[in-house]
């Protein structure tokens, strides 16, 4: 079992920039992929990016491909996410999730832990 902590969230105006860290703990997290989801009010969870457990492998939403960045830390055992050119429709709760097979996936189910979250609000 791995445990994710999610920080770095905040208000920002449009066009900045934020960078959202995701500590996990537990003696296999190196060994896990990595992603990371979004909640907007009103609507459904969506996948925004993820990395393999090597960090070789990424991918992102069309949405925030070019503007976000996904990197992974092993011997910190973090992941990051720095957020670029930030718009208004980014606004959410931002979750961490962490996926046994190590491979880089977009597929929420195959994720079995995940952070409590962390809020993003972009004003216009």
């Amino acid at each position: 079992q791995v445990q994710l902590v999610e920080s770095g969230g905040g208000l920002v105006q449009a066009g900045g920039s934020l960078r959202l860290s995701c500590a996990a703990s537990g003696r296999t997290a190196s060994t896990y992929a990595m992603g990371w989801f979004r909640q907007a009010p009103g609507k459904e969870r969506e996948f925004v990016t993820t990395i393999s457990w090597s960090g070789r492998v990424t991918y992102y939403a069309d949405s925030v491909k070019g503007r976000f960045t996904i990197s992974r830390d092993n011997a910190a055992n973090t992941v990051y996410l720095q957020m670029n050119s930030l718009k208004p429709e980014d606004t959410a709760v931002y979750y961490c999730a962490a996926a046994p097979q190590g491979r880089a996936t977009t597929r929420a189910y195959d994720y079995d832990n995940w952070g409590q979250g962390t809020q993003v609000t972009v004003s216009s």
